[in-house]
């Protein structure tokens, strides 16, 4: 059941990093700007962010089960619409949609982990899913480059859309959600009950330095990975489509090994967030010092072993799975991930905006992009360690 569950978060993870290989043919066909740029790559994560919250309500109240099944055709919808696109509007709405109809994607996964599997498990039961749902991040590198130049963008959307109809399918077949045990004599909440849950969260002090470093963490890997990594080697280095989509491929597959790795390293609460700090400070200066770097050595490299530490992101699931009691433990990952890709969202469309700038002033906008990003990361770092931290955990 929990590999059907991966499987949609697998097509997820692909359609959120097309803009990274689809950039230089979209800019082509609807004259985009750095700055619209942004804001295509943006679009899925808004919309995925913003719904988190009604996936985590649909949930809790109708299980795992009918909510990804209810959702994720508004994905295909949204795939098939891209694909059709006539103007950059509805490249847009098409972006919505899928970001709408995949919310659920990994959400789902990480709830049916933390329900139905032992919870000194969590971290590496969630790594390997987050593992294995990466291989879409690796159909969106050489494999989606190679179909661009032989077709077109437009067939990338295509394949992609059908991919979403397997995947439901493979659900529908597959998942039958077992009973948790703390349902049984539990009153069913309503939509309002289940809304002032989610509320609750936001009056706990340690809830902020969660949701601040989770809006930089992840996003800072999706930004690099999902929509400049291969402008950057394109205009920087004069690589070609499939050449960048060779190197996003072998980020790609790097980073799949990162959160199994972690989850099996996880070094349990005590110092768990000690790790999170670390290796985020470790990110924020390898950004830093790969902003400045001229070489086509340093600019393939770095991506590559960004995306290995990026792994070091399921420590925060673990975390958040430590900070909440049980009863929370939804409504605390949903909004969490809401955090992450919110935070994903803004950073593409603030990195955009950054770009766009740089260029205004004469400056190389990957220099000012990469800086910005690394800002960010020490920023979140800071608010993580400096704002008030969960109860002691055992």
């Amino acid at each position: 059941m929990l590999f059907a569950l991966v499987t949609a978060f697998a097509l997820s993870q692909a359609f959120r990093t097309v803009a990274a290989i689809m950039a230089t043919p979209l800019q082509a066909d609807f004259g985009l700007d750095a700055k619209a740029l942004g804001l295509f790559a943006g679009a899925f994560h808004f919309a995925f962010g913003a719904m988190q919250l009604f996936m985590g309500i649909g949930i809790d109240l109708h299980g795992v089960r009918r909510t990804v099944l209810l959702a994720f055709p508004v994905a295909v919808a949204g795939a098939v619409l891209s694909a059709v696109s006539t103007s950059f509007g509805m490249l847009l709405a098409g972006q919505v949609l899928i970001g709408i109809g995949c919310a659920p994607a990994f959400l789902v996964c990480t709830v049916f982990i933390a329900r139905h599997m032992p919870p000194q498990r969590f971290a590496a039961i969630s790594g390997l899913a987050m593992s294995v749902g990466g291989i879409g991040l690796l159909l969106t590198g050489t494999p989606l480059a190679w179909l661009i130049e032989a077709s077109s963008w437009r067939m990338g959307f295509w394949v992609l859309a059908g991919w979403g109809v397997l995947a439901w399918v493979l659900i529908w077949a597959l998942v039958h959600e077992p009973a948790h045990p703390t349902d049984a004599g539990r009153k069913k909440e309503s939509v309002g009950q289940a809304l002032a849950g989610f509320g609750t969260l936001f009056t706990l002090p340690h809830t902020w330095g969660i949701l601040l470093l989770a809006s930089v963490g992840y996003a800072s890997f999706v930004s690099l990975r999902g929509l400049w990594l291969g402008p950057l080697l394109i205009e920087r280095h004069g690589f070609s489509l499939v050449q960048s989509g060779n190197v996003a491929l072998v980020m790609s597959l790097v980073s799949l090994a990162g959160p199994p790795l972690f989850g099996r390293l996880d070094p349990g609460p005590a110092t768990r967030r000690r790790w999170i700090t670390g290796f985020t400070w470790l990110v924020a200066g390898l950004f830093a010092a790969f902003s400045f770097s001229h070489s086509a050595v340093i600019d393939v490299v770095a991506p590559v072993v960004i995306g290995l530490l990026s792994g070091f992101m399921i420590l925060q699931y673990a975390d958040v799975r430590a900070a909440y009691p049980a009863s929370m433990t939804g409504r605390a990952l949903s909004v969490f991930t809401m955090a992450m890709f919110m935070g994903v969202a803004t950073m593409q469309w603030f990195t955009g905006i950054v770009a766009t700038a740089a260029q205004a002033q004469g400056i190389e906008p990957f220099t000012a992009v990469l800086a910005s990003i690394a800002a960010l990361l020490a920023l979140g770092a800071l608010a993580f360690v400096w704002l008030p931290g969960p109860p002691a955990q055992k």
